[in-house]
């Protein structure tokens, strides 16, 4: 690690970059990695974590942070999933098959109940997208199947997706927390006000909801009916730990089989406790340094490429992240469907980036204010190697740092100049990556926080989510992905990599891509930890 610390050292030249590869607030602490005034052991049928955040929801048709996807998955269950490799297989429906272009049909698995009691039928099927598709009740992300016209019980057990276009990536689609099967019951006794489904949970998932202390933990219980193979715990427990130090202290004192939320510079000394060891995985999504192209001098495209220009990605990869990423050339990671070996990314040029900035006309540069979110290191961190490499071709960075929800308000209303963004494209298919966070339909909240409008971007998008053929497909997203990064509304920095620790006590658990935890065949042995 010490060379790549250098080499990112060498190449900016600052001590704000060095302090961002070895020096962090998540730093292991030594009194809690080493205190004598240990919690209790986990150990037995009982998988206990110490995560970094509460979630924010349970209710899945609500739910747009990882957290709260990573909990309500091992809950809820969709129609279709991805398996380990990501390939879409059937989950609640047994079996499906494309009927014509505009006609999806899925055969739903009979046996099963959901953990209130009710039967999964069609007619559940269709109550759950209802009230996902209520236009009285508007879903955040129910814009992921406006090409959906309705979904139709044409049998007990057999369910048509009805289509106003084709939609190649329905399949993927259906994979998202968002189209999670909901019990009727419970959708009744919310709507009457009986219950709350952001605080309650009735899915078929192979865990049930057993308690949630908002702030505090989540413990998840083993589903006795669940339909499939019987899980091997009998509890999940999700405990909120904010500070990186104490998770690394509970994991290394066998207080918790599992802590998530690794900072790259601290990755080895996870990988160093006894009895435990770094679980890391390629993601699908990516980090980025996003213009609001609307406001001056953001809104010239060539004012954005300076800027691009002058990022060195490569070197932002080696040393704020450790290693742990690739380079982004663009919105698709390399194991998203529609990515592309021939897209070229712009390089890393200070001399050209200055010029082009004086051919824009601002030669004596200009001043912005870079936003961020105040309790993500590796978003500050990131902001400040921007700020310095920004400062190298004359244009003077002040960084603002806001409470998570004031921040998405910021970027959703467009009352930003630059700030740092990320996406996770969980369903590993370009659309999820490319028609949110570009497409001139969904500005602002939607997903398009850099409120860029390209009309070419947007047929060639519009076009690529009709198409039915793969290689088509492929083609109209490389062409689209290029225009964008050329336009660069972002600087796409890394598609960096989930870090996580866990106890060498554990077998099968799963960290998906998509950063998704599965439970369903994770067993231990022995007590968790190292000590």
């Amino acid at each position: 690690m010490t060379s790549k610390k250098h080499l990112f050292a060498g190449i900016a030249g600052t001590a704000v970059l060095l302090a961002g590869c070895t020096s962090d607030p998540g730093d292991v602490d030594e009194s809690a990695a080493g205190s004598d005034d240990q919690g209790e052991v986990a150990s037995g049928d009982n998988f206990v974590m110490a995560v970094s955040s509460d979630i924010d929801t349970l209710d899945p048709h609500f739910a747009t942070d990882v957290p709260s996807s990573q909990v309500t998955t091992n809950i809820y269950e969709t129609l279709v999933e991805h398996d380990e490799n990501m390939e879409v297989v059937p989950a609640l429906a047994e079996s499906f098959e494309i009927i014509d272009d505009l006609t999806w049909e899925f055969n739903i698995r009979e046996g099963v109940t959901f953990h209130d009691g009710e039967p999964l039928d069609a007619e559940a099927v269709v109550t759950s997208f209802d009230r996902l598709f209520d236009p009285d009740e508007l879903k955040p992300r129910a814009n992921m199947f406006e090409l959906v016209e309705d979904v139709i019980a044409v049998d007990d057990y057999t369910v048509h997706f009805e289509l106003s276009e084709p939609f190649a990536s329905l399949d993927d689609h259906l994979t998202h927390s968002a189209a999670a099967i909901i019990s009727p019951q419970a959708i009744e006794d919310h709507n009457n006000g009986d219950l709350l489904l952001g605080t309650e949970a009735y899915g078929t998932g192979p865990f049930q909801l057993e308690h949630w202390e908002q702030g505090n933990a989540i413990d998840l219980g083993k589903n006795d009916d669940y339909w499939g193979d019987e899980p091997q715990v009998s509890t999940v427990s999700f405990n909120v730990v904010p500070e990186q130090s104490t998770r690394m202290g509970m994991l290394d004192q066998g207080e918790v089989h599992f802590i998530d939320q690794i900072e790259p510079a601290n990755a080895a000394s996870v990988d160093n406790i006894n009895g435990a060891s770094l679980l890391s995985q390629e993601q699908l999504g990516f980090q980025s340094i996003a213009f609001n192209t609307e406001v001056e001098p953001f809104d010239d495209p060539d004012v954005r490429r300076a800027l691009a220009m002058a990022i060195d990605r490569e070197a932002i990869v080696e040393g704020l992240y450790s290693g742990y990423g690739q380079v982004a050339k663009g919105p698709l990671s390399p194991i998203t469907f529609g990515y592309s070996e021939d897209t070229e990314a712009i390089e890393h040029d200070l001399d050209a980036a200055a010029d082009l900035l004086a051919e824009a006309g601002y030669e004596d540069g200009f001043s912005a204010t870079l936003y961020t979110n105040d309790e993500n290191h590796s978003r500050i961190q990131l902001a400040e190697v921007a700020q310095d490499y920004f400062g190298q071709i004359g244009v003077d960075i002040s960084i603002e740092m806001m409470e998570w929800g004031t921040y998405l308000e910021a970027m959703n209303s467009g009352n930003t100049e630059i700030f740092i963004s990320g996406w996770s494209t969980v369903t590993a298919d370009a659309d999820y990556a490319m028609h949110p966070n570009f497409h001139s339909d969904n500005l602002g909240s939607e997903g398009n926080n850099s409120f860029y409008v390209n009309e070419e971007v947007d047929e060639l998008l519009d076009e690529a989510r009709r198409e039915t053929d793969d290689e088509v497909r492929e083609d109209l997203y490389a062409q689209a992905e290029q225009i964008i990064i050329n336009d660069a509304p972002q600087i796409f920095t890394v598609h960096n990599d989930y870090i996580t620790g866990i106890s060498d006590s554990v077998d099968g658990f799963v960290l998906q891509n998509n950063g998704i935890y599965d439970f369903s065949n994770v067993s231990i042995s022995g007590d968790a930890g190292g000590y």
